[in-house]
C-alpha cells in the first residue's frame, strides 16, 4: 500500500488493479493517463484509443461509454456482492452478512490505493462523474436490500428495516472510504471501515438474536452469561457464546 501511494505523490501513473485482460488494463492506464494530463472532459475515446494503440471498437467491446473506463471494476464487484449474498444461509445473521458484503467493495479499492486515489480525485471535479457514482452507489445499496428485505419477510416492517439498513450500511462504508481516499490512500482502510461498519450491526442488531452479559470483575476463564429471547434458535446462542470466549482471550479483555 505505502509504495502505491508514494508513486502517487511523486506524480507516477498508478497501475489499474490486476486481473483484467491486457488489452482492457491498457484502455484504463491510457484512459487515466489523459485525463490526469488533459483532463477527463477534454479527452475523448479517440485520444484513448489512439494512446492505448487499438480501435474504437475494442473500446466499446470492454466499456459501453466514457464514464464506464473510470470505473471498471464496479460491475465484477457488484456481481460478487451479490452471489456472496445469495449463498448466505439461515444461520447467517441478516446485518452482519450485508456489512460483510460491504466490505468486499472494499478491496477493489484498497487493492490499488494509487489508482483509488486518482479515481476519487478526477471523479470530485466532474459532475457527470459524480452523478455516475451515485448510479454506482445505489445498485450496491439495492442489491443489499433486496436481500435483506428477503430475510426480514413476514416481519412487522421488514421492507422497511431493510431499506434503512441497507441505506446505513453504505452510507457507513462511504463515510469511512472517502476519508481514507481523502487522505491519499495512507492509513488502514481496513480498520477504518470496520469500525464505521461495527456502528451499523450495534444500532440494527437482530432483536431476536441473544445478548450476551460478562459478569464485572470475573476472571477470562469464569462464568460467561447469556440472554437470549425465548425461541432464539440454538446456532445464535451458540455464536454468542463462541465470540464472547474469544473477546475473553484478547489481551487486555
Amino acid at each position: 500500500m505505502s509504495s502505491s501511494t508514494a508513486a502517487s505523490r511523486r506524480g507516477e501513473k498508478a497501475r489499474p488493479a490486476a486481473g483484467r485482460t491486457p488489452m482492457r488494463e491498457a484502455l484504463v492506464a491510457a484512459a487515466f493517463q489523459l485525463f490526469l494530463e488533459r483532463g477527463y472532459e477534454q479527452t475523448t475515446v479517440d485520444d484513448i484509443v489512439a494512446l492505448a494503440g487499438v480501435g474504437r471498437r475494442s473500446f466499446f467491446r470492454y466499456f459501453p461509454s466514457k464514464e464506464d473506463v473510470v470505473f471498471p471494476d464496479h460491475e465484477r464487484y457488484l456481481a460478487d456482492m451479490t452471489a456472496f449474498l445469495a449463498a448466505g444461509g439461515d444461520e447467517d445473521e441478516p446485518v452482519r452478512r450485508a456489512c460483510d458484503a460491504a466490505r468486499l467493495v472494499l478491496r477493489m479499492y484498497a487493492e490499488n490505493p494509487a489508482f483509488s486515489v486518482q479515481r476519487y480525485r478526477i471523479t470530485k471535479r466532474v459532475p457527470g462523474l459524480r452523478a455516475y457514482e451515485l448510479s454506482v452507489v445505489w445498485r450496491y445499496e439495492r442489491a443489499l436490500a433486496g436481500y435483506l428485505r428477503d430475510r426480514f419477510a413476514g416481519r412487522r416492517d421488514g421492507t422497511l428495516r431493510a431499506d434503512v439498513i441497507a441505506a446505513a450500511v453504505v452510507a457507513a462504508h462511504n463515510n469511512a472510504l472517502r476519508s481514507w481516499l481523502r487522505s491519499d490512500g495512507l492509513g488502514d482502510a481496513g480498520a477504518a471501515v470496520d469500525h464505521a461498519l461495527n456502528h451499523v450491526q450495534a444500532a440494527f442488531r437482530d432483536p431476536a438474536a441473544p445478548r450476551v452479559e460478562r459478569r464485572p470483575g470475573t476472571a477470562r476463564d469464569d462464568v460467561v452469561v447469556v440472554v437470549a429471547r425465548r425461541g432464539a434458535p440454538l446456532w445464535q446462542v451458540v455464536r454468542e457464546v463462541e465470540t464472547a470466549l474469544a473477546e475473553g482471550r484478547r489481551p487486555g479483555s
